[in-house]
């Protein structure tokens, strides 16, 4: 069967996001996205363990439930130390069969950092050891280099990250089977690495927010049980991933937020890596990175790679297409009549005929939706921290309301 996963995302104990991330929001939000088992972030922190505990049954073999949606234990947690001469930060998703695993991975992970200042730990623990230890404790657990291409915390991050797999995880390396390709990058960009040819690229959302869930996520053929999703994932077992389109990644291009300069990675090479208002060095972003690991040309894949579907969250699209903004009142409405109308965001998204939605949301909206799914879209890439901006009008078709014109704006992707 085909399982739709979302298993990187945060709880209301992490920094910098939303009190909202509770167990409740989540299986509502997972419901209303279309997604069936969703991770529940930050099982190393004591008091969201504690929850989590309470609040979840145990159903199919290592998965939980709770108001109809299967959740699987996971958390992210961040490598940071010294290695052949240079500071690493690297983030990492640990999967969990069971509490009682969680309890031991915690008692062991609490030797190397504070549990509980955060949902994601900071650990003086390098990735190699890391892995190490997860997999004494259970060879069911799954480990996977999160985010893989961001600048600052993750296994190819041009900061503080390292040219390979194997230089990261050293000896361990065999049990890293997956990477997270991360809102920045997309398949493709991945797919001209050869030496990522036997990993399997999954997408999760890495959500701070209930709403944020299934911004990117990835649906396996699977049995529906712990060990049939992480079997699925090791062996590659992917039908296909829901992706940003990876402009619109705050990482994607070079630049330098400061100084309010984005730049492509020519242009960075051609300035030497400075910023040309100030001097100082630009942030090289994830595109930039590919292309230096890169020994195949742009466009080519290796045979056998799952599909794949770019698609922009529906509360984005209604917000441009009806002159309003994401989260206000008639956004919201609109977007709940869709998805109980036509059983979640994802069937709205890329399932619904076009001639369905005309009957039951403003053409505009259907108009937005068609341009998404066929890749018509403008973006201003992001970098250095910053999101890209999506755009499916043009300026002058995207007034403060709705307008009358609805032709078609010209695809540019930078």
């Amino acid at each position: 069967m085909t399982v739709l996963c979302d298993l990187h995302l945060h709880s209301k104990y992490s920094r910098a996001t939303s009190r909202d991330m509770d167990v409740e929001n989540l299986s509502l939000w997972a419901r209303r996205k279309g997604i069936q088992v969703v991770g529940t972030g930050d099982f190393t922190h004591p008091l969201w363990f504690r929850e989590l505990r309470s609040k979840l049954r145990p159903v199919e073999d290592g998965l939980y439930e709770y108001g109809g949606t299967r959740f699987l234990l996971t958390v992210e947690v961040s490598s940071v130390y010294p290695q052949d001469g240079k500071l690493r930060k690297v983030h990492t998703i640990l999967l969990s069969p069971s509490f009682e695993v969680c309890d031991r991975i915690n008692a062991v992970l609490g030797r190397f950092g504070n549990l509980g200042t955060d949902g994601r730990p900071t650990l003086t623990l390098s990735c190699a050891k890391l892995v190490e230890y997860v997999m004494e404790i259970s060879p069911r657990c799954l480990v996977i280099p999160a985010h893989a291409w961001t600048p600052w915390f993750s296994v190819f991050g041009s900061q503080s990250g390292f040219d390979s797999l194997e230089e990261c995880f050293q000896d361990q390396v065999r049990h890293v089977r997956a990477i997270e390709t991360g809102l920045s990058s997309d398949p493709p960009m991945n797919w001209r690495i050869s030496r990522l040819d036997g990993i399997t690229l999954v997408s999760f959302s890495d959500a701070h927010s209930p709403a944020k869930l299934g911004r990117e996520a990835t649906a396996l053929e699977a049995d529906l049980s712990y060990d049939g999703i992480v079997e699925a994932i090791r062996t590659g077992r992917v039908a296909y991933t829901i992706e940003f389109f990876p402009e619109e990644g705050k990482y994607h291009y070079d630049g330098h937020r400061a100084c309010g300069i984005r730049l492509h990675p020519r242009e960075t090479r051609a300035r030497e890596g400075r910023c040309p208002k100030c001097g100082r060095p630009v942030t090289v972003g994830v595109l930039h990175r590919v292309e230096s690991l890169a020994d195949r040309p742009e466009g080519a894949a290796p045979p056998g790679r799952p599909p794949y579907r770019n698609l922009i969250p529906l509360e984005e699209i209604l917000a441009e297409a009806l002159g309003q903004g994401v989260g206000t009142v008639r956004v919201r409405e609109e977007y709940l009549k869709l998805v109980e109308r036509f059983g979640g965001e994802f069937a709205v998204l890329m399932d619904v005929p076009l001639e369905e939605l005309r009957r039951v949301t403003h053409p505009r909206v259907v108009e937005g939706i068609r341009r998404m799914r066929t890749g018509q879209v403008h973006i201003e890439p992001g970098y250095d921290g910053e999101f890209g901006r999506i755009h499916l009008f043009s300026e002058a078709q995207n007034p403060s309301g709705p307008p009358g014109s609805e032709e078609p704006a010209q695809m540019s992707l930078f």
